[in-house]
């Protein structure tokens, strides 16, 4: 089972018991993570930051795409209601994506 690793939450842990659902899914069962357009891939609120582990993300999606073609989405960041992952990642909050009531660390 892969388990995701928040750095910047204070390493928070994650296991992802159902490596089919998105990665957005996965996290709000565990914590608050900014999302705006209903997992549509329209915007770029789930983006997280992949530290480590991007070679368990599934392929780009045609959504990322768009925002990498226009510079919204950098090489190590990726959509969380786009992509599923099959083994152990590291990521981070974006700093313009964080929430105002949650701890960074």
């Amino acid at each position: 089972m892969p388990r995701i690793i928040i750095d910047n939450l204070s390493s928070k842990a994650i296991e992802c018991e159902d490596k089919s659902k998105k990665l957005l899914q996965t996290l709000l069962e565990q914590v608050d993570w900014m999302h705006a357009c209903g997992a549509k891939g329209r915007c770029t609120t789930c983006k997280v930051v992949v530290i480590e582990g991007m070679e368990h993300f599934d392929s780009i999606t045609d959504a990322e795409q768009r925002f990498i073609n226009l510079n919204k989405l950098q090489p190590n960041e990726r959509l969380a209601c786009q992509v599923t992952i099959s083994g152990d990642v590291v990521l981070a909050v974006s700093d313009e994506n964080k929430l105002p009531h949650l701890k960074y660390s």
